[in-house]
């Protein structure tokens, strides 16, 4: 037999019966029954119930055993009686009667719990984290995880994709974050960068020739902590395709995204056909560009309802701006005012004057509307405001006004709040959606300048007759992403492939031809020598794990992660380097400002 096991702790069944055993693995817990002592055995795989009776050779280690011994079982299969199965346990029939047990490793007294999943400080969970990871969910997340990825590559491979690895040693690239700096040893005073994502490099892949590529790829970016994103690295699917417009794109990957989902979704309805919502389009009705689609609010636009009304607020508003418009947001069934009175509250705990509302009740045959709004602007435009969103008795409407491109945001949060507050959200299911027609710049109102929107390699619609002969605001970009929940899943685009237009983009936006040519010498040097239309996409890998398992934040899907600060717990990094190392690589730290 085996030194270790003959089986693992998930692998007996009611055939194994009569069989002599050997099994190793974590002590889970140990209940003592009237001196009979039942251990509950786990390893990776799964559990199994150990039994030590008082005449077995093996009941005097067994009493000494804590929770995390790891210890080797050798024992004979039983089957439980009818009233001691357990159902919920696929060794649920069995049940091991010690004749041996070994002690391979003592553990010391716990800083968190293993058994059950109680809550605890998640600094604690870090620095313990090969203890965390034994837990039943975290440990099941990581392994889903693993199956996850290994269903996009199955996936990828059968739609005519090829694998390239990109290096990791790189040049620093403007992706919109700061990049984590690798001093050089053997070239003194200069840099190698991580790669915020390989974004250049598979672009370089397309025009060496090849086609369908795609990557398990590891992101390097030095930002401030994010709540949607892990501090340090993140895991993303990268894709390109060559000679593709934007239909081929999303053609190819929609099935690859939409099967992993089913593949994982444990019986919830998923997407069959992904909407594709403009930007513009998004943001007016959802407030956001990455819409929680279960949520079935709908903002409209009332601004005719309340000009020259004796709202005088909002009819100010409208009077003195052009750009100002008024939104509501509905919201089926919170037709109280202590609801409405609460999502005022909300309003003003996020920084706003309040949420104006109103609500409908039945009076008798009469069905009004009620609240400050409806007692100002009167019957006839209450009832008109009712009639175009669609509500009944029951039910009320939030408002907001001015710039839109400014209360969008707040706009967006209210519909999330009411939808979630109402319970309106059908949260067993994945909707899955493109957002499309992004813009292709925005104005930077601090340093007064036009800035990229999104990604800057994207080809505008148009093409470089666009760029000379419009409007930079008004240009719309091949660039899209898919949302799945709430959540943005990927994010991509057609790129340019073109050098002019490329130089063309870049100095709308402020850059020369000359900082073009020198900050992305390798793309605009290969894109002379012939370059094939091409586009494609990355997928958020922890996004998509997160959301399949049912996860509440990134941390509880990756195996290592660093704390919001960016520290790494349990590896103790970043740390100083040794006064040698520092040597080697000709770097000596500066001190740290003092704060005036």
């Amino acid at each position: 037999m085996h030194r270790y096991r003959s089986h693992t702790c998930a692998a007996l069944r009611k055939a194994n019966v009569g069989e002599s055993v050997r099994l190793s693995g974590w002590v889970h817990r140990v209940r003592d029954h009237g001196g009979l002592l039942f251990i509950d055995l786990r390893d990776h795989y799964g559990l199994t119930q150990i039994v030590a009776d008082p005449d077995s050779p093996a009941f005097k280690t067994a009493e000494t055993l804590r929770g995390e011994w790891v210890v080797r079982v050798d024992g004979e299969v039983k089957a439980r009686t009818a009233e001691a199965v357990n159902p919920n346990l696929p060794t649920g029939e069995i049940e091991v009667f010690a004749r041996e047990i070994e002690v391979l490793s003592a553990a010391k007294e716990l800083p968190l719990p293993v058994f059950g999943e109680p809550e605890y400080p998640e600094d604690i969970r870090l620095k313990y984290r090969f203890l965390d990871l034994r837990r039943d969910t975290l440990h099941r997340n990581i392994v889903a995880r693993t199956k996850i990825i290994a269903e996009i590559r199955k996936r990828m491979a059968g739609v005519g994709f090829t694998e390239y690895s990109t290096p990791i040693l790189t040049a620093s690239s403007p992706e919109g974050a700061r990049d984590f700096l690798v001093p050089s040893r053997i070239h003194p005073g200069n840099f190698y960068a991580l790669p915020q994502a390989p974004q250049i490099y598979k672009q370089l892949i397309m025009v060496s020739g090849f086609d369908r590529y795609f990557q398990i790829a590891p992101c390097f970016r030095d930002e401030d902590p994010r709540a949607d994103r892990l501090p340090g690295e993140f895991y993303q699917l990268d894709v390109e395709m060559s000679f593709v417009e934007q239909g081929d794109v999303f053609a190819a990957m929609e099935p690859v995204i939409r099967g992993v989902f089913e593949a994982f979704a444990e019986g919830k309805p998923v997407t069959r056909e992904f909407r594709r919502i403009p930007y513009d389009e998004a943001m007016r009705r959802y407030g956001s560009d990455k819409p929680d689609l279960r949520n079935p609010i709908e903002m409209q636009e009332v601004s005719e309802h309340f000009r020259g009304s004796g709202f005088k607020v909002f009819a100010g508003i409208l009077a003195n701006d052009d750009k100002a418009e008024v939104w509501a947001i509905p919201a089926k069934t919170g037709g109280s005012r202590a609801f409405c009175d609460r999502m005022n509250s909300w309003a003003q705990g996020e920084g706003q004057p309040g949420l104006g509302y109103i609500f409908w009740r039945q009076e008798g045959a009469v069905l009004e509307g009620a609240g400050p709004i409806a007692k100002n602007i009167g019957p006839e435009r209450t009832e008109a405001i009712r009639t175009q969103m669609g509500l009944d008795a029951g039910d009320a409407c939030f408002f907001v006004a001015g710039d839109p491109k400014k209360f969008a945001p707040f706009a967006g949060a209210a519909r999330t709040r009411a939808g979630e507050e109402l319970d309106l959200v059908d949260r067993d299911r994945f909707e899955l959606a493109w957002i499309v027609d992004f813009p292709f710049y925005e104005w930077n109102e601090e340093e007064k300048k036009i800035d990229f929107s999104h990604n800057p390699f994207s080809m505008p619609q148009g093409g470089i007759e666009a760029l000379t002969g419009r409007d930079p605001l008004t240009i719309k970009a091949f660039q899209y992403d898919i949302v799945c929940n709430g959540f943005e899943i990927a994010s991509g685009g057609i790129r340019n492939h073109l050098p002019e237009t490329m130089v063309k983009a870049f100095e709308i936006a402020g850059l020369s031809r000359e900082t073009v040519e020198e900050r992305f010498g390798g793309l605009y040097r290969a894109f002379q020598y012939g370059a094939p239309p091409h586009g494609g996409m990355a997928a958020g890998i922890d996004r998509i794990v997160m959301l399949l398992v049912g996860a509440k934040n990134l941390r509880e899907v990756t195996m290592f992660p660093m704390n919001q600060q960016a520290f790494d717990l349990l590896m103790g990094a970043p740390s100083p380097a040794t006064p040698q190392q520092l040597r080697e690589l000709q770097i000596r730290p500066m001190p740290a400002k003092k704060a005036d």
